[in-house]
């Protein structure tokens, strides 16, 4: 796919799909989006702390959940690819883009900490349309692999 578009906008970096899975938005798909991206991952062997990919994961697909909205029946869609020696994570959702913000939340409060922990365990993350429509939030670990 080098030289197409991606998500984003931008011309895409030489991608290698390694793993997609559709959720249904239930609280039950958060540990089911954790067990399967481990699951398919593993086999690649990536060098990244798969803890912290877990981890990105769930708090994406809560959020998805929470905030994905539509008149019809949806789905969240996780889509996982190497890109050169980068992990990048896509988790798609029917939601408006512009509702994606990263907060800081105040030290009572109890919700709101998802894109903070993204922001502080992956190199790079971004929100804005999905191919699909509605939002797509996506994060990149590098050098998950030898470039």
């Amino acid at each position: 796919m080098q030289g197409s578009e991606d998500d984003r906008g931008g011309a895409t970096k030489k991608r290698e799909p390694l793993g997609a899975m559709t959720l249904y938005p239930m609280a039950e798909s958060v540990s089911r989006a954790r067990r399967w991206f481990r699951k398919f991952i593993e086999p690649h062997q990536p060098m990244c702390p798969l803890d912290d990919c877990v981890l990105m994961i769930s708090e994406l697909v809560t959020n998805a959940i929470l905030y994905g909205k539509a008149d019809e029946e949806w789905l969240v869609r996780v889509e996982w690819w190497r890109e050169r020696g980068s992990l990048r994570v896509d988790v798609h959702n029917p939601g408006f883009p512009a509702n994606v913000r990263l907060r800081e939340p105040t030290a009572d409060e109890a919700h709101g900490r998802g894109l903070c922990l993204v922001n502080a365990l992956s190199d790079s993350w971004y929100a804005g349309p999905s191919s699909y429509g509605g939002t797509v939030v996506s994060f990149v670990v590098e050098k998950a692999w030898p470039a």
